[in-house]
């Protein structure tokens, strides 16, 4: 199963997502994302799920919980905006991580690109840094990578724009 992940769209999805997410099967949203006309947008375009982040309000709120966690393609899977990094998750997804036992952590919030592999755990974590315009990265990316039986391939790092 192909998927593509993104976060921090800040109220902007900008327009060549849709090509870069094109041959997805799904689309993970990892917070932050600033409006449902957002969430809207990548329903109509794709499968996707999502959490919702520090800056949503009740409206995006009411779309996504705060944590998901799911099986694809016989791999667990567990989303949520503010997570921290391998070794030091924060004190909300480090229990959740205990708990689910994920393969595949996903956050976002600090818009700073992220895939690494969590030994400890057993976990690839990745944070796809930040889609859109605001705040301080330079470059706006998203992720893709395919996923089957707890195993991960051919992740790509897409920048957007500068």
């Amino acid at each position: 199963m192909k998927i593509g992940i993104l976060s921090d769209t800040h109220g902007y999805l900008p327009p060549q997502v849709f090509k870069h997410l094109s041959e997805v099967d799904e689309i993970w949203h990892a917070g932050d994302v600033g409006s449902v006309d957002i969430i809207t947008q990548l329903q109509n375009f794709k499968p996707t799920r999502g959490v919702f982040g520090n800056i949503d309000g009740q409206d995006v709120r009411g779309y996504f919980p705060e944590y998901i966690f799911f099986n694809v393609a016989n791999t667990p899977i567990l989303i949520t905006h503010i997570g921290g990094y391998p070794p030091r998750y924060n004190s909300f997804s480090k229990p959740l991580i205990h708990h689910f036992a994920p393969k595949l952590f996903v956050c976002g919030h600090s818009h700073i690109l992220k895939i690494q592999y969590d030994a400890a755990f057993d976990c690839l974590h990745i944070n796809p840094g930040a889609c859109g315009k605001q705040g301080w990265h330079k470059v706006q990316t998203l992720v893709t990578l395919e996923v089957n039986n707890g195993k991960f391939s051919n992740a790509q790092v897409i920048e957007l724009a500068k």
